[in-house]
């Protein structure tokens, strides 16, 4: 098999270049080649198939190298020019020679095979001669007399220009592998024929399934279950459907031996078998045994019936009885021994004769040099070595006494061959050695486009031109917007575009571009190298943009509308304005009162208190000075009074603000009795602490004493009941005193009319008098704890005693204050002593160490 190798082939990471398509051409030479031919070869095949074989790839490769002028022969490494007469090895390297090296190389091959087989003493009419690529033996009968076209139909083909050179230009019409019975549709070409591309019906391996395939590819698998009966006639075969013969059975089941004494659970493949039990069944003549092992059928009549024979089977015997045993018969045993040519001298015994003969002969070695008598079973060796030549006319054989039949040569043959740059690897031999098998791939840059030449023409060829993009990436700005150029040996071509870098003010360059420029590919080289050596080419660096001209109007320092001024772009001084500064101060609320300075410069502080609107709202302003952030929450206490009156509750301003006005009510509420006078009643409302006003006035159902006018009847009735009896009466209860609440209500009874006459005066008079009475009350208000506390300090008699008792606790008191202050005061005092008497000493340490003395 040849050998391939690459030779200036590298593989950069993919990538564009830029650069005009007129650079590109200038980079790479023009090879040798010829018109391409694979739209006509592959025309009529593609009509059919669009299949993409092997084959064809073969056949792309030796066009591709006809196209590059790049056809070289083995032999004599020169390069096949289109006129020239050719042979081409149809078996299977398919390589082109020039016919005139075939015809001399097959001739002295098989020369050289016929003087081989002369000196062996073999027919020199079988003398063959090999291929020079993939050694594939020919009779001397083949060897190649005429030029004939690739497909073998047309002898001494003429040259056209428009015709693959050496090919006839008509259909190939091979018959294709495999015999399908089709021919081959592509034109006369090079390489082995493709698969035939024909559609027809074919069955797969297990023909359960007929299907349409291509010729060339007829037989598949339908992936179905084989089922085909096994050898066992019984089970089938439970496969995948499969090439060729279907496994053993391997179905499980208890058989019996052939004498039936044994079963056993075996695999159906293995069904039959043979115990180790012996058969001993008695035989025909009664007196003896079978003495088989495990057998079917009869045991056969006893073998010593009949007529028997002494040991050296000299003396018969006739009617012997079969357990009589024969006797001896005294004569020579006769019998030929292991080497066939002398006999056993002992007297006839029984059982087998000596293994070796030890009759002493006088023998010859091989070489026929020495004569020695010896044993019969011994062979004789001399030691004197063979001094004839070998077939390769170099060495000597040295074999030991050899018999005249030397073989091969087992030396490499190691001389140079023709390519110079290899040695020959095969074993020593007469004659030319066989060309070089190496196959050098010549490529360009990228890999994509190559053809293969013998080993030793790689120096003449040149690289192909490939019309594949440049894998190099530009390193400018342009990379993504200029045109690509093909794939090339050496440096990519400049850019050409403007530069159009974005400078750090906004503005662009417009010069030409002049950035950096990527690494170089190395030139194309002819020679090989034996090491393989990692090319690094650092990139150029680009030169950097000129400073911007642009002229642009400047702001000041202060960046004040109406204070800019025209400068060059590049230009960088700054300037002042007189106006104010105004930008606004980090309290974020003032501004700046400055002359116009750098922003970077810090404005003034600003001093003035926060006048911010707190979140949540709350009448009280911030303590803190203005500030930016946020202010603080809110920790003033407030205070609320339940919803009845009877509890103050106190909160911080920031808690009662953040709750919504339900949560509030809930917070305000005391959770104990209402203590409000409901309006309809003189009773207290029995709900808890409740907003607004109380609920269902008119349902009170606390018990009233309710009596007549004279107050002599008297009945306890619901309050609720009491209010719907005014009601009924025109009266509003609301008007009704508390003392006159429920009297009058119930109808007087006899005896007491005349009292009620007696006391109407009464009655009335009392009446005027109530509300005379109630409105001092009414007009000074005052809450239930605040008359409590009144109430208490008006019943509260202080003792002398006690009033000086708290006279003297006073004075005791502000005795302790003055004592504890005038100790605090003078230990304050010896403090800031003894802190400055360790300061000081402290700064003369210091001095010491800054001026220690020399």
């Amino acid at each position: 098999m040849s050998i391939t190798t690459t030779v200036a082939r590298h593989h950069p990471p993919p990538s564009l270049s830029d650069s005009d398509s007129s650079d590109s051409d200038a980079t790479t030479q023009k090879p040798h080649h010829h018109t391409d031919f694979s739209n006509t070869i592959f025309q009529s095949y593609l009509q059919i198939s669009n299949l993409d074989h092997p084959d064809l790839t073969k056949i792309q490769s030796f066009l591709t190298s006809s196209r590059a002028g790049a056809l070289s022969c083995l032999i004599c490494l020169e390069r096949i020019r289109p006129t020239d007469p050719t042979w081409s090895c149809s078996s299977r390297c398919f390589a082109v020679f020039h016919l005139l090296c075939i015809q001399s190389w097959a001739r002295q091959s098989s020369d050289l095979s016929s003087l081989r087989a002369s000196t062996r003493g073999a027919d020199a009419q079988t003398a063959t001669w090999n291929c020079p690529k993939c050694r594939i033996e020919f009779p001397k009968t083949l060897i190649p007399k005429s030029y004939y076209c690739f497909c073998g139909k047309v002898e001494n083909p003429v040259h056209d220009p428009w015709v693959l050179p050496h090919s006839c230009g008509e259909i190939c019409d091979r018959p294709l592998k495999y015999d399908c019975g089709h021919k081959c549709l592509l034109l006369c070409h090079p390489g082995p024929c493709p698969a035939c591309p024909k559609l027809v019906k074919a069955r797969c391996f297990c023909g359960g399934v007929v299907d349409t395939k291509r010729c060339g590819f007829k037989e598949f698998s339908c992936r179905k279950t084989c089922s085909k009966l096994l050898d066992c006639n019984v089970h089938c075969c439970g496969e995948i459907c499969h090439e060729g013969e279907c496994p053993p059975c391997r179905a499980r089941g208890v058989y019996a031996c052939r004498c039936r004494k044994v079963e056993l659970e075996r695999e159906c493949c293995e069904r039959e078998f043979r115990c180790e039990i012996p058969c001993e069944k008695m035989l025909g003549c009664g007196k003896h045994v079978c003495d088989k092992g495990c057998h079917e059928g009869e045991c056969g009549d006893c073998p010593l019936q009949g007529r028997r024979t002494c040991p050296c089977g000299k003396r018969v015997y006739e009617g012997m009885a079969c357990d009589v045993v024969v006797p001896s018969c005294g004569g020579t045993c006769d019998k030929k021994l292991q080497c066939g040519i002398h006999r056993c001298p002992e007297r006839c015994h029984r059982g087998s004769c000596v293994e070796t003969c030890r009759i002493v002969i006088t023998k010859s070695c091989k070489c026929g040099s020495l004569k020695k008598q010896v044993p019969c079973y011994q062979d004789v060796v001399c030691d004197r070595k063979c001094q004839r030549v070998r077939d390769c006319g170099r060495h000597a054989c040295k074999r030991k006494c050899c018999d005249g039949d030397c073989p091969p040569c087992s030396e490499i043959c190691d001389k140079k061959l023709r390519c110079k740059n290899h040695k020959c690897p095969s074993p020593c031999h007469r004659g030319a050695c066989a060309p070089c098998p190496v196959m050098v791939t010549i490529s360009c840059f990228c890999g994509e486009t190559h053809f293969e030449v013998p080993c030793g023409t790689e120096k003449e060829q040149k690289p192909p031109k490939c019309s594949k993009r440049c894998h190099i990436a530009a390193l400018c700005r342009h990379k993504s917007i200029t045109k690509p150029h093909k794939c090339h040996y050496g440096a990519c071509p400049p850019c050409r575009l403007v530069c159009d870098e974005d400078y750090p003010c906004g503005h662009k360059c417009k010069l030409r571009c002049h950035g950096p420029i990527p690494p170089s590919n190395p030139e194309f080289t002819l020679k090989p190298k034996k090491k393989k050596q990692n090319y690094h080419n650092d990139s150029t660096p680009g030169s950097a943009c000129p400073p911007c001209p642009e002229l642009v109007w400047r702001p000041c320092v202060g960046e004040h509308i109406g204070a800019e001024r025209m400068m060059v772009c590049s230009n960088k001084a700054r300037f002042s304005c007189d106006n104010y500064c105004g930008n606004l101060l980090p309290c974020g609320n003032h501004f700046c009162t400055k002359t116009c300075h750098d922003l970077k410069i810090r404005c003034e502080e600003c001093n003035l208190p926060c006048q911010r609107e707190r979140k949540p709202s709350c009448p009280h302003s911030c303590p803190r000075r203005c500030h930016p952030e946020d202010c603080p929450p809110c920790k003033v206490l407030i205070k609320r009074s339940c919803h009845c009156g009877a509890m103050v509750h106190v909160f911080e301003c920031l808690y009662y603000n953040s709750l919504s006005e339900k949560e509030q009510v809930a917070v305000r509420s005391c959770g104990g009795p209402c203590h409000r006078k409901l309006p309809n009643c003189t009773h207290l409302c029995p709900e808890t602490c409740h907003v607004g006003q109380c609920p269902s006035p008119d349902k009170c159902s606390k018990k009233v004493v309710v009596r007549c006018k004279c107050q002599t009847v008297k009945k306890d009735w619901p309050c609720h009941q009491v209010q719907a009896a005014y009601h009924s009466s025109g009266r509003d209860p609301k008007d009704i005193t508390k003392n006159q609440f429920g009297i009058g209500l119930l109808s007087c009874i006899s005896d007491c009319k005349s009292k009620v006459k007696a006391d109407e005066s009464d009655l009335h008079l009392r009446k005027s008098v109530v509300p005379e009475k109630k409105e001092p009350d009414v007009e000074n208000h005052v809450r239930k704890r605040k008359r409590r506390k009144d109430k208490v300090q008006h019943d509260y008699q202080v003792s002398t005693f006690q009033k000086i008792m708290g006279v003297l606790r006073k004075l005791l008191l502000l005795v302790i204050i003055l004592v504890s202050l005038i100790a605090m005061a003078y230990l304050g005092y010896k403090g800031l002593l003894w802190l400055n008497d360790w300061m000081n000493e402290m700064e003369i340490q210091r001095q010491k160490k800054r001026y220690p003395r020399i």
